[in-house]
């Protein structure tokens, strides 16, 4: 599983001053990937100033080459398994942090709204919602090139022997080396002690941010999730979660015998002239 002939191949692999590299692979409509969100978010908190994310898109749909950039939207049917891939794509046209957010919103949206992840309206409504350039996405996700980008995903899940999502593929610095893979979901301690183990110095957990500042950068956390970024109990997170509610600062979803917390958005009020 050597990547260079990958890397090589991949327009998005940089060199980075960090040590690692991390390739996950993922498919959105893959209810593995909606549970790995947490632990990849987490390790983001923790330990990103050690690590570069690359999240690929892994897709097993076999008539991929026929969609999207041979139609025109609205005309064009409106549903499609393969519009989530090609709407996240095209948000990463709009910067690689844009791409991050759309991709967590997502997989929000297909697990705690219920919503229809495949259709064109809901996948632009996020676009609207995270306030991206709508009509750059709307072109971008008809356009051959977000297309091709799509493809290189795949071609790099071939590359490194990638045959089922979710899939993290961990490398050092020397572009020589294997990756090591690590497909399926284990618990967080097993990526810990991979990157430990990987970064060829002494790594400790980076002090977390404000819970407002938290649910800032990641669209909605249950209770159980946020408590595990503190590494405090469930029950303390809890009391602080419920004095910033009452401060209106955050919003409550209940969901599956827990809570879902957001950060409380107001209406945008007009300039008096």
């Amino acid at each position: 599983m050597n990547r260079q002939t990958a890397v090589e191949e991949s327009t998005s692999s940089l060199t980075c001053a960090r040590p690692i590299e991390l390739y996950v692979f993922i498919d959105p409509l893959c209810q593995e990937c909606w549970a790995m969100q947490p632990l990849l978010r987490r390790l983001q908190v923790e330990y990103e100033r050690y690590f570069t994310l690359r999240i690929a898109l892994r897709t097993s749909l076999k008539n991929l080459n026929t969609q999207a950039n041979e139609c025109e939207l609205p005309y064009c049917e409106q549903t499609n398994l393969s519009f989530p891939s090609l709407a996240i794509k095209a948000a990463e046209f709009q910067g690689k942090r844009a791409g991050f957010r759309y991709l967590s919103k997502l997989l929000d949206y297909s697990l705690l709204q219920t919503k229809n992840i495949t259709s064109f309206d809901v996948l632009l409504s996020i676009a609207e919602e995270l306030e991206l350039d709508v009509d750059e996405f709307r072109s971008d996700f008809t356009s051959k090139n977000v297309l091709r980008s799509l493809q290189l995903d795949l071609f790099l899940a071939k590359e490194m022997e990638v045959d089922r999502s979710p899939t993290f593929v961990f490398f050092n610095e020397n572009i020589e080396d294997e990756g090591l893979k690590v497909d399926g979901l284990y618990d967080y301690e097993v990526y810990e002690q991979i990157l430990s183990e990987l970064v060829p110095y002494p790594i400790e957990p980076d002090t977390p941010p404000t819970i407002l500042e938290l649910l800032s950068r990641f669209y909605a956390m249950t209770t159980e999730e946020i408590a595990a970024v503190y590494r405090s109990p469930v029950g303390k997170v809890e009391r602080e979660l419920k004095k910033s509610l009452l401060k209106q600062q955050l919003e409550r979803i209940p969901f599956n015998q827990t809570d879902v917390w957001k950060k409380r958005s107001f209406p945008s009020i007009p300039n008096e002239r």
